[in-house]
């Protein structure tokens, strides 16, 4: 492998966003890498961009809008991951990103003196200055869901207990392995890669980092959340507020709870967190759930 790392962004109707970001791209140096843009069939002619404006881009235009996992997926297999990847490190950017000039080099940099850091997540700010919570964050247990769920996450956010949804116990500045880093711009090792293969296409959107994140650290690899690198994230209210959105999330936390936590959960807190889930997501959840249960 003569590569560093592969950057790929999966992009869906975010031309101009995509734009800057990629010219943040164009910047970095010290550092041997490609960029992979996976168009999941744009409306707004990003793909036509992305082929006219970057000629250096990897450009692979989806046919159809296939989600988060499979999207990314595509461009990680383009290139040869899991089994004979082209680059020692694999890179996830959202579109919406905006990445320092010596960003790749410092957290590859890191990566390579810490050869048992299987994912890195930088730090991610708002374009308010603010954290955005989701890089640096716990699995969602029943217990830790259960503590956002009520409210206790924000009324004791402070609190090693009840502030571990997005740890916000610790300082943001602060280095520390964690659960696990958002898929909007996480790297991960190829061993990694390899040894757990790629994402979990069952997950359209939401999940799929926190799945990932869960079986890399299962197969013996840290989770460092490294806010040396500062990454700047627009981070789309709109998409959030969705009825779609919402949909997919509540439906990731299903997925995430049926594979991971469902088999070994007490009958009675397994019935409560279904009824939760089922209540959050509305019918078409539940018609899944019950589709899943026959």
């Amino acid at each position: 492998m003569t590569l560093d790392l592969v950057v790929v962004i999966l992009n869906y109707n975010t031309r101009d966003l995509l734009r800057a970001c990629l010219q943040s791209l164009r910047a970095q140096k010290g550092i041997q890498f490609v960029t992979c843009v996976v168009d999941n069939a744009s409306l707004d002619g990003s793909a036509d961009m992305v082929a006219e404006q970057f000629k250096e881009v990897v450009l692979i235009r989806n046919a159809h809008n296939s989600g988060f996992s499979a999207g990314n997926n595509l461009g990680l297999r383009h290139f040869g991951f899991p089994e004979q990847p082209a680059a020692r490190y694999a890179l996830l950017l959202n579109a919406d990103t905006l990445v320092p000039p010596d960003a790749l080099h410092r957290i590859v940099a890191f990566a390579d003196a810490h050869p048992d850091v299987g994912v890195l997540g930088p730090k991610l700010v708002l374009p308010d200055g603010s954290l955005d919570l989701a890089c640096r964050r716990s699995f969602p247990t029943p217990e830790v869901s259960f503590y956002r769920l009520v409210g206790l996450s924000k009324l004791f956010p402070k609190s090693r207990r009840f502030g571990r949804y997005n740890l916000t116990f610790l300082d943001e500045n602060q280095q520390a392995d964690v659960d696990a880093v958002v898929g909007a711009c996480m790297m991960l090792r190829a061993e990694a890669i390899a040894r757990v293969g790629l994402l979990d296409e069952q997950f359209f959107m939401y999940g799929e980092d926190l799945d990932w994140c869960l079986r890399i650290k299962q197969a013996g690899y840290r989770v460092v959340y490294y806010p040396s690198v500062v990454i700047h994230h627009v981070k789309r209210a709109a998409s959030r507020r969705s009825r779609k959105a919402q949909y997919e999330f509540q439906r990731a936390m299903w997925l995430f709870y049926r594979k991971h936590y469902r088999p070994h959960t007490p009958w009675l807190v397994d019935k409560l967190v279904v009824a939760g889930l089922a209540l959050r997501g509305g019918r078409q959840l539940i018609s899944e759930m019950l589709r899943k249960s026959t």
